[in-house]
C-alpha cells in the first residue's frame, strides 16, 4: 500500500500591505490583475519577510488551493526580485564583509566562556513549554530540511559539486526514508505532543524564524548567490554539533519522549563530519575554481550568523520576561 502524499499547507494570515497584496492575488488564477509596486518595508520585518516567504514556498510544496501556475507568473516574481533586493541590502548593511574566508569559519570554532544561547538557556534551566516553542519555531525550517541547499547542486562543479552532494545524502537519510532528518524532525514533533503537518506553525511563528529560512531559499534559488549559499551550508554544520549536543542533554534533563533526543543526536555525529567535508572540499574547491566568490562565502557565513543571533536574543528576550516567542502561544 503506497504513503498518501501529504496534502500542501494553507496559505497563512497576511501581516501587512505586501503580504495581503500576495496572499489576495493567490487566491486568483494567474496572472494577477494588481500587485503592490511600492514594496519599501523593513527588511526583517513580519510583513516583508512573510510575503517573501509565501513566493518562495511556491518552488517547494505550495499552498492548498493555490494555482501551481503562480510559480513562474512573472508579475509576482518581479514583485519577489523588489522584496530580494530590500532583504539583500538589508543584509549587506548588517555584516562587516570581507573576503578572509578562513577566519570567519576559524571565529565559528570558537565558543566564548561565558556563552548564553538558545541552547545553553534550555541545557540549562529551560522550562518544557520552551522547548516546545522552539521546537515549532524551527519545524518552518527542519521539515524542508536540506531542500533548499540542493539548489545549489547544478551550480557547482567538480570536487565541490561531488562533496556537496555526499553531505546532502546524509541529510536525506543515506537513501532510507524514514532517517531523512525531515522525517526525524517531525518524529521529534509528534514526540512533543506538537503538529508534524508541513507548514502548520507558519501562522505562528515570526519574522525572525522566517529570515532564516528566506536567506537559504534566496541563495540557494539565485546562481549568483552560489558562493553564498556555500558559506551559509557550511556555517550551519559547523554550529550544529555543539548546540545539538546541548539540545540532546536538554531533552534528556526535561525526561522528553526519546524521539525528540534522536534528532538532535543524529546531528552530533553527522554534522561533525560534515563540517570538515564542506570546510576542505566543498568551500576548498569552489574557491580554487573560483576565487572571486570568496566575498560571497563570507557573505553567506555572516548573514548566517547574523539572522541565527537576531532569532536567538528574540526567544531569549521573550522567555526571560515570561511570555510566548510566538506570535500566538501554542495550544
Amino acid at each position: 500500500m503506497s504513503t498518501p502524499v501529504a496534502a500542501p499547507p494553507r496559505l497563512p494570515l497576511p501581516r501587512g500591505p505586501i503580504s495581503e497584496a500576495v496572499v489576495t492575488a493567490l487566491a486568483k488564477v494567474p496572472p494577477p490583475r494588481v500587485l503592490l509596486r511600492d514594496v519599501s518595508a523593513d527588511p526583517f520585518g513580519e510583513d516583508l519577510q512573510l510575503a517573501l516567504y509565501i513566493c518562495y514556498e511556491l518552488h517547494y510544496r505550495g499552498f492548498a488551493e493555490v494555482d501551481p501556475a503562480w510559480e513562474w507568473e512573472p508579475q509576482l516574481l518581479r514583485l519577489r526580485g523588489a522584496l530580494e533586493q530590500g532583504f539583500l541590502a538589508g543584509l549587506r548593511a548588517e555584516v562587516p564583509g570581507g573576503a578572509d574566508v578562513e577566519s570567519v569559519l576559524d571565529e565559528l570554532l570558537v565558543e566564548r566562556v561565558d556563552a548564553d544561547g538558545v541552547s545553553h538557556h534550555l541545557r540549562d534551566a529551560g522550562e518544557w513549554w520552551q522547548m516546545r516553542e522552539y521546537m515549532a519555531h524551527r519545524s518552518i525550517y527542519h521539515l524542508k530540511e536540506a531542500d533548499p541547499h540542493a539548489w545549489v547542486i547544478p551550480r557547482l562543479q567538480g570536487q565541490a559539486k561531488a562533496s556537496l552532494v555526499a553531505v546532502e545524502f546524509d541529510e536525506f537519510g543515506g537513501g532510507r526514508a524514514a532517517r531523512m532528518h525531515s522525517r526525524l524532525f517531525a518524529d521529534l514533533l509528534e514526540g512533543a505532543g506538537l503538529e508534524s503537518s508541513y507548514g502548520f506553525y507558519l501562522d505562528a511563528v515570526p519574522a525572525e524564524m522566517l529570515a532564516t529560512v528566506n536567506l537559504m531559499s534566496l541563495c540557494g534559488l539565485h546562481r549568483a548567490l552560489r558562493g553564498a549559499m556555500v558559506g551559509h551550508f557550511a556555517a550551519a554544520e559547523i554550529t550544529t554539533a555543539p548546540s545539538a549536543a546541548r539540545m540532546a542533554r536538554a531533552l534528556e534533563r526535561l525526561e522528553a519522549d526519546p524521539r525528540c533526543t534522536l534528532f538532535f543526536t543524529e546531528h552530533v555525529e553527522a554534522d561533525a563530519v560534515h563540517e570538515q567535508v564542506l570546510r576542505h572540499d566543498v568551500i576548498g574547491d569552489l574557491l580554487a575554481r573560483e576565487p572571486d566568490l570568496a566575498t560571497d562565502v563570507v557573505f553567506g557565513v555572516q548573514t548566517t550568523e547574523l539572522l541565527e543571533d537576531r532569532l536567538g536574543r528574540h526567544l531569549l528576550a521573550c522567555w526571560r520576561s515570561g511570555r510566548t516567542s510566538l506570535l500566538h502561544p501554542l495550544s
